[in-house]
């Protein structure tokens, strides 16, 4: 098929989609049930698509794709309501946007900060839709060179970069919280050799520590004691006039979409990876590359608009391997992945030959639901920013009953009570003595992939750390480890100031 046959082929499934009432109908109904979903802590996107998929069995493949990428697309940007507005993220790739976004909500700009990541979503989804339609066999012939031990220093540099971001004061603070998470996560039977590791007998945890339990009592109980405690409260809602972000706006910060968006792309492109790592490693970028780092944490744009731009990028990048070759790039694509095969749709090599136009049909449902989300979002908008008009000793306990029904709803299991408030409390504490959380949990998300592969590469390799070595993009990962941990050091800290003031001296001479 030539590439104008494609064009032709695409804008004819958008066409047919758009002008289709049931469709349009589905289209705005699970966009907004999806934005709901991504809001409320506990509900996330992979549950939300797990549980949209029972309700298409009797629906055409066509309808039901709309509904599955229309929740998909809205439960990933619908974290950001609750990051900007409360500091819990309602999903773990919003985790990046609270750090920026919450600190702009107590300034008053919260329908600001909303509107630019409706945005900056819409536009990282349209990119990602983009790199889905043109780039699709390239990057995931690139995706599977990784192997376990680059999976392992992918992880690994997840959670460092987070502990670097995200310390208040030290750095070695974040990396601490950091390693707190990785041990976490390896609590249960191993997946490997199926041996119980820190169950102390207790048969409920043989299957490790749940993420939405970790999730919300990270994140949710210490701002409950916080907001409580000091009686605090955001910005007025009367400051919030205006949700439509400005154009020039966008303008100034197009070189951290564009590149947030390919980050996104990129990161979900890798199977087995997840937006919410693209919403860190494009924090992280903007931050370096940004003339005034010193911001970050205190309600920068750039920071949140980054951030949103890449977890919603990295969905068209994670169906990328999904559709290509039948591995899911994120956990809601795994869900998605059960979905397609309920529809008689098998992802893999042979999906050009058994449905030839099913990849430009999920592309232009991309598109569609990335507009979708754009208006329902832009009109939600100043709807949702209300709900800091509530006074906070009444709004914050309505907030703890979503964090304990968030939690149970997960396997309808007490367990995960018991286990969200040990967490929330060790999670205050932390804050209290500048222990920053978000790497704690990243610890927690990531450690599993790091733990398995890593014993996976090593059984290979007979117990030998050479191909990290000897493959080139293991090799990468690893000097970019060791640079990231030597930058913190304070001869790196000297010698970067010699540098700096060597250059000055001679252009200061030159003159």
């Amino acid at each position: 098929m030539t590439i104008l046959e494609q064009l032709g082929t695409f804008y004819s499934q958008v066409f047919q989609l758009a002008f289709n009432l049931e469709n349009i109908i589905i289209l705005f109904s699970a966009t907004i049930l999806g934005i709901i979903f991504g809001a409320m802590p506990g509900l996330t996107a992979t549950l939300g698509v797990a549980l949209l998929t029972t309700l298409t069995y009797g629906m055409n493949t066509g309808a039901a794709m709309i509904a599955l990428i229309s929740m998909y697309v809205g439960a990933v940007y619908g974290g950001s309501y609750s990051s900007i507005l409360l500091n819990i993220p309602g999903t773990a790739a919003a985790a990046a946007t609270a750090i920026d976004g919450y600190p702009l909500a107590c300034k008053g700009e919260a329908g600001k900060a909303l509107g630019l990541t409706t945005t900056a979503s819409m536009i990282g989804t349209l990119i990602g839709t983009f790199f889905l339609a043109s780039f699709a066999p390239a990057i995931a012939k690139m995706a599977l060179q990784f192997t376990s031990f680059e999976f392992f220093l992918l992880a690994f540099f997840g959670i460092l970069i987070s502990g670097t971001l995200t310390s208040p004061d030290l750095i070695y603070k974040g990396w601490i919280a950091g390693l707190i998470g990785l041990f976490m996560s390896i609590i249960g039977r191993d997946r490997l050799q199926f041996f119980p590791r820190f169950t102390f007998g207790l048969s409920q945890l043989d299957g490790g520590l749940e993420l939405v339990p970790v999730l919300i009592g990270a994140f949710g109980i210490p701002q409950i004691i916080q907001v409580l405690r000091d009686q605090l409260s955001v910005g007025e809602a009367k400051k919030f006039q205006r949700v439509l972000p400005e154009f020039k706006t966008i303008v100034r910060n197009a070189t951290h979409i564009v590149r947030s968006a390919l980050i996104g792309v990129g990161i979900g492109s890798v199977p087995g990876i997840g937006e919410d790592i693209a919403g860190w490693v494009s924090y992280s970028a903007a931050k370096n590359s940004s003339k005034h780092p010193e911001t970050f944490g205190k309600g920068e744009y750039a920071a949140v608009i980054s951030s949103e731009t890449a977890n919603n990028a990295c969905i068209g990048g994670a169906l990328i391997p999904l559709l290509t070759l039948g591995i899911p790039g994120s956990p809601p694509a795994a869900m998605l992945l059960g979905a397609l095969m309920i529809h008689n749709v098998n992802p893999g090599p042979m999906i050009t030959f058994e449905h030839p136009t099913f990849i430009l049909e999920m592309t232009a449902i991309l598109l569609l639901a990335s507009l979708a989300m754009w208006m329902t979002g832009i009109l939600l908008a100043k709807q949702v920013v209300k709900v800091l008009r509530i006074p906070p000793p009444i709004f914050m306990p309505i907030v703890g009953v979503l964090c304990v029904i968030g939690s149970y709803s997960l396997g309808s299991n007490v367990f995960n009570l018991y286990l969200m408030v040990p967490v929330g409390i060790m999670a205050y504490f932390m804050q209290e003595m500048g222990y920053p959380v978000a790497p704690l949990v990243i610890g927690v998300i990531l450690g599993p992939m790091a733990d398995e592969n890593l014993r996976r590469a090593l059984m290979v390799s007979q117990g030998s750390f050479l191909p990290v070595i000897t493959r080139p993009v293991a090799l990468l990962l690893f000097l970019i480890i060791l640079f990231t941990i030597f930058s913190q050091t304070l001869v790196y800290k000297r010698l970067k100031e010699r540098v700096k003031q060597r250059i000055w001296n001679q252009i200061r001479n030159k003159k």
